[in-house]
This record gives C-alpha cells, sequence and structure tokens, in this order.
C-alpha cells in the first residue's frame, strides 16, 4: 500500500475548484504531522490553515508554481488548488534555520501521502515570497514561513518516464498538457 500511494503522489499544479476543505479536514493533516518523528524532538514546527476561497487566492500571487514551465503560467485561471497548509520555524523554539530541515521533509510527505490516500494531491512549495505569506497569513514575530502545502483535487495527468541519455531530469509538457517527470533508473541511484 505505501509503493501505491508513493506512486500517486505527484505534485500537481492543477486542481478542480470546486472540490474545498474544511478546516476539521486539514486539522487531519496537521494531527499526523505533529504525530511525526522530531529531530531531538523539538518539535519546532507550527501550521496555518488557509482553506477559505478568498484567503487561497489572496495567498496565490505569492506562490510561485513550475520554475521549469514559467511560460504556462501554472496554476492556471480556474484549476488553483482550493487549501494552503503554510508550514513555519517556531523561533521561540529554534531559530537555527538548518535544525528543522529533514523535519519539514518528513511532516510535509506525510501530508502528501495523505491526501493521495483521500484521492487528492497537492505540491510542496518552496518558491514563495516570505514577507507577502507572512501578511497575508498574519502570522506573529516569532513564526517564519519554511514550506507551502498547495493542496485539492487533482486535474492533470502526470507521467514517470526514465531519465533519457542526455541526464535532463527537466520536467516537460506535451501538447495535450500531460506532465511528465524524468526519474532516474534504479541502477542508476544504487551505488
Amino acid at each position: 500500500m505505501l509503493k501505491d500511494l508513493v506512486q500517486k503522489n505527484r505534485s500537481y499544479r492543477g486542481f478542480d475548484e470546486n472540490y474545498t476543505f474544511t478546516k476539521e479536514e486539514l486539522e487531519e493533516y496537521i494531527d499526523l504531522a505533529r504525530i511525526c518523528p522530531s529531530g531531538a524532538n523539538l518539535q519546532g514546527l507550527k501550521y496555518h490553515l488557509v482553506y477559505e476561497k478568498e484567503a487561497v487566492e489572496e495567498l496565490l500571487p505569492f506562490t510561485h508554481f513550475a520554475a521549469q514551465l514559467p511560460e504556462l503560467g501554472l496554476p492556471r485561471k480556474g484549476s488553483h488548488p482550493t487549501a494552503y497548509i503554510v508550514i513555519c520555524q517556531d523561533m521561540n523554539i529554534t531559530d537555527n534555520p538548518n535544525r528543522l530541515q529533514k523535519d519539514i521533509g518528513i511532516v510535509a510527505q506525510t501530508m502528501l501521502l495523505y491526501a493521495a490516500e483521500n484521492n487528492l494531491g497537492g505540491l510542496m512549495i518552496g518558491n514563495f515570497e516570505l514577507g507577502n505569506v507572512k501578511k497575508v497569513c498574519k502570522l506573529p514575530d516569532n513564526l517564519s514561513p519554511v514550506l507551502l502545502i498547495a493542496l485539492g483535487k487533482p486535474t492533470e495527468k502526470i507521467v514517470l518516464v526514465d531519465v533519457d541519455e542526455s541526464g535532463n531530469t527537466n520536467y516537460y509538457r506535451d501538447e495535450n498538457d500531460v506532465h511528465y517527470v524524468p526519474k532516474r533508473k534504479l541502477s542508476d541511484v544504487i551505488v
């Protein structure tokens, strides 16, 4: 089952805007994140939920999707995510920016696997405008956004392909808007 979820969990950039989340549904994601392992058991991450349509749309301009395909303007109008989880470092617990890096990855992957289990999907967004995100979310001084998770019901098709002989790992889309993600072969990653 885990292998199926990992294969189903892709970085989606197009969503059905008719699907919405409740606060209680998003709290389930955070409940899973809070019980994940944490380096030195610091538990230095906090989470801000964005799920009301106006708030989601206010945050969107400060997030940058698909840096390798800027000409596509993703997500397209009418296919925006319908929720965000803003993962924040609590500077009152640790102000070391490297101290929580592993924790951030663990909780983000856990939340996205949970989304996949529920036939939903998302995207980890590290390319965002920190000051504007902090302002839009009205975060206190001690909370610094470190990663955003965009969530929704995916509407796009993503296909995994082998990296070709050139070694190029850039993702791309074809004329039918199918998103292709090159992955290295197993034999190429085992040393």
